[in-house]
C-alpha cells in the first residue's frame, strides 16, 4: 500500500500500537518522537519503521519534520495526532507554563500538524486524519484542568476540520480512549490504579492494540462516510 501515516508520539505506549498496526496492515509509516531517543533508537530497531523527532508544540520544528517525512518517504495521506504530555496539579497550584506546556502540546499540535498537510489533502482529494482525545477531555478530571482542556478542545477541532474537509474527500475523526495499559498509566500508585480499575464496566484497562485497531478503521476506505465522529474507547467508565 502506497499510502503514508504519519503518528505523532508515535514509538511508545498508544501510538506503539498505532504505528506497528498500521504497518502490519499494509500503510506505510512514519513513528514521530520527542525526548526519548533510546527508546526510539529501540522502537526502530524492533519495527523498522522510520523514525523522526520534532516537537509538535512547535510549528517550525512540525513545518521541518514534515519536509523531511516527504522527501524520505513520500506525501502524508493519514494523519494521527497522538502525542500528548500531563502536568497533573489542581488549578488554585498550576503555574502559567504547567497549563500552556499542556495546551500547546495536547492541542496547538493538532493546529501545527494538520495545517502543514491539509493543503495537499485537498489537492489530491484524499486524506485521514485521527485526533487521539480522551475520556478526561469529555468527563473531566480532578488536577487536570489543562489536559481536560487541551483534550475538549481537539473534540472541538475535529468537528470543524471535518466539516471543512467533508467535500474534499477528506475524513477527520477522533478516538477517546479511557485507561489504556501503558507507562504512563503503570507509574500510577497501586492503590489509585486498583480504584480507577473499579470504576471501569468491563474490570480491567485497555490495550494499546485496542486504541490501534479503532484507528485503522477509521483511515481505512470502509470508514470513508465516518466524519466528524468521537469514538469512545473506555470499558463503559464513560458513557457518552
Amino acid at each position: 500500500m502506497d499510502r503514508l501515516a504519519l503518528v505523532t508520539g508515535g514509538t511508545r505506549g498508544i501510538g506503539h500500537a498505532i504505528s506497528v498496526d498500521l504497518k502490519n496492515a499494509g500503510y506505510k509509516v512514519a513513528a514521530g518522537y520527542h525526548g526519548n531517543e533510546a527508546a526510539a533508537k529501540k522502537f526502530a530497531g524492533e519495527t523498522a519503521i522510520p523514525v523522526f523527532r520534532f516537537d509538535v508544540s512547535d510549528y517550525a520544528s512540525c513545518e521541518a519534520a514534515l519536509k523531511s517525512i516527504e522527501q524520505r518517504l513520500g506525501r502524508v495521506d493519514i494523519l494521527v495526532n497522538n502525542a500528548g504530555i500531563t502536568r497533573d496539579v489542581m488549578l488554585h497550584k498550576m503555574t502559567p507554563a504547567q497549563w500552556s506546556d499542556v495546551i500547546a502540546t495536547d492541542l496547538n499540535s493538532c493546529f501545527n500538524t494538520c495545517r502543514l498537510v491539509i493543503e495537499g489533502m485537498r489537492e489530491r482529494g484524499f486524506g485521514r486524519i485521527v485526533n487521539i482525545s480522551s475520556i478526561n477531555g469529555q468527563k473531566g478530571q480532578f488536577g487536570q484542568t489543562n489536559y481536560a482542556a487541551a483534550k475538549a478542545g481537539v473534540i472541538g477541532f475535529t468537528k470543524a476540520l471535518a466539516l471543512e474537509s467533508a467535500a474534499k474527500g477528506i475524513t477527520v475523526n477522533a478516538v477517546a480512549p479511557g485507561y489504556i495499559a501503558t507507562e504512563m498509566v503503570a507509574a500510577v500508585p497501586k492503590a489509585t490504579l486498583d480504584r480507577i480499575v473499579a470504576q471501569i464496566p468491563v474490570g480491567r484497562l485497555g490495550h494499546g492494540e485496542e486504541i490501534a485497531h479503532i484507528v485503522r478503521f477509521l483511515v481505512s476506505e470502509e470508514a470513508a462516510f465516518i466524519t466528524g465522529s468521537t469514538v469512545t474507547a473506555n470499558g463503559g467508565q464513560y458513557l457518552v
